[in-house]
């Protein structure tokens, strides 16, 4: 097998897996390829198709200098296979068969289940691009729009990353498993996708800063996880897959920033002392601070319901295969094998929400949760010092775990974000006072027109403290004039 450490840019799919000797592979991805062109123009962003993009395309897999930058037109992106370098001597970390060589061929046994999971996380790839597909009709600036067409490109990137190991590894069911990945649609009635986040609507910009916030960070947790698989293409896959996840995320973050930074300073300038003061504020042409509170609580907790059931069977038969570990796994000190460690879960008893401690194999899924939101909630502290910059007293809080859950524990009863119960009846009056309610969403679906001048960006954001690739602010970061 290919070490890793060099890239072939010659064929039709750049990849450092030897794709020019391996015919097999080379033929299936090939034939695969047109469908995925297809699906891309009539899925991925409309109405941008023809024009040139400032975009970062992977040139290497280490960690200084692995990616370029320059203007391409999103069809013509150069989608490639990349692994990170293989780790000689790498042994499996955890389960049954912890210090075993790692695996470079699917085991029999666990042939199902780690197709399975491959599946799974392909699904969610092409699943947030036809999401966000309308997006850059309303985009706040070239920046922005920039941004948002490279997420779409790496994520359309890690779909071909799982369609690579189903194809290599699984013969005529990973093809037929690679077809079904371009059949799928977002929210479609009868052919959705598998996970329920991802037929979510992404209606408008702050829906999708806040997506890439807490929807993309689930997506890194979920490949670190499976970066320490002891099947090693797949760990290998998903450490550079991670590269990529990084710049996601920042764009959520960053995004969220400027937008309670443009609020913050509206309102200072207007000397409007009370976030609450909802109408005046957004008289101004920002979003108001409790909205943007709204938008934060509905995205947490319909990502918080990726994670599954906090005690999961199949969680627990995936780490004794040996298939998908913990986040940070490597750091982790314990057995690696939790044959007889506990875990606490969060659970509904008697009209209160108690801690149990219940078998750590079976609570992977609470644990990788629990983590998830120790990494969003250090996100949300710097959200607040923004705020606290800006001279306002308003803070972002996480809700409680419990809040509008349809997966897992919580799912059969109701809280607020606090997490205190509450009646069905108590539930239906309060939860326009926590959720975003049809006037919220009219009201940020009237805010987005698109500015599509070099550096000039819409009212409701505050401008990036840099540009990307260290460009200056009225930089045309997409060419909408051929």
């Amino acid at each position: 097998m290919p070490d890793g450490s060099q890239i072939d840019y010659d064929g039709l799919i750049p990849n450092n897996v030897g794709l020019a000797d391996d015919l097999r592979v080379r033929k299936a991805l090939e034939t695969w390829h047109p469908g995925y062109i297809d699906w891309w123009k009539s899925m991925g962003p409309e109405g941008f198709q023809d024009f040139p993009v400032y975009l970062r395309t992977a040139v290497g897999v280490g960690s200084d200098g692995w990616a370029k930058y320059g203007f391409v037109r999103m069809p013509e992106y150069r989608w490639g296979i990349l692994l990170a370098p293989v780790v000689e001597g790498r042994t499996i970390p955890f389960g049954a068969h912890k210090g075993e060589p790692a695996w470079q061929e699917v085991p029999g046994e666990y042939r199902a289940m780690l197709r399975r999971l491959l599946v799974i996380q392909g699904d969610t790839e092409p699943a947030s691009v036809e999401q966000q597909r309308h997006l850059g009709a309303t985009a706040p600036s070239l920046y922005d729009m920039r941004n948002l067409f490279q997420v779409n490109v790496e994520e359309g990137r890690h779909l071909w990353a799982m369609v690579y190991l189903l194809q290599k590894y699984f013969g005529r069911d990973g093809r037929e498993e690679a077809d079904d990945l371009l059949r799928r649609r977002s929210g479609h009635e009868d052919t959705p996708r598998m996970l329920g986040a991802f037929n979510e609507r992404t209606p408008d910009w702050l829906s999708f800063f806040m997506f890439t916030f807490f929807t993309d960070r689930d997506g890194k947790m979920q490949l670190a996880a499976l970066a320490q698989s002891g099947f090693d293409p797949l760990s290998r896959t998903c450490r550079f897959m991670l590269t990529e996840e990084a710049h996601h995320m920042f764009v959520g973050e960053t995004g969220v920033s400027r937008v309670l930074q443009r609020t913050a300073e509206a309102m200072k300038e207007a000397g409007i002392d009370d976030p609450y003061d909802i109408e005046r504020v957004r008289a101004l042409g920002v979003i108001d601070l409790p909205t943007i509170q709204k938008k934060a609580n509905l995205h947490f907790s319909l990502t918080l319901d990726l994670f599954g059931n906090e005690i999961s069977t199949n969680a627990a038969n995936a780490f004794n295969a040996g298939l998908k570990g913990r986040y940070r796994e490597d750091k982790i000190e314990d057995d690696h094998r939790l044959t007889a460690s506990v875990y606490p879960v969060l659970r509904p008893r008697d009209g209160a929400i108690v801690n149990e401690d219940v078998p750590a194999l079976s609570a992977l899924n609470m644990r990788l949760r629990d983590d998830y939101v120790e990494d969003a909630a250090a996100g949300v502290v710097r959200w607040n010092r923004v705020l606290e910059r800006a001279g306002t007293t308003f803070r972002i809080t996480l809700p409680h775990v419990a809040f509008n859950r349809r997966i897992g524990e919580f799912s059969t009863i109701h809280t607020d974000t606090n997490g205190a119960i509450l009646s069905t009846e108590e539930w239906h009056v309060r939860r326009e006072s926590m959720l975003p309610s049809v006037g919220d969403n009219l009201f940020i679906t009237s805010l987005m027109r698109a500015s599509l001048q070099p550096g000039v960006y819409a009212g409701w954001i505050a401008p990036p403290r840099l540009g990307v690739d260290n460009m200056p602010g009225d930089f045309e970061y997409v060419r909408l004039e051929n």
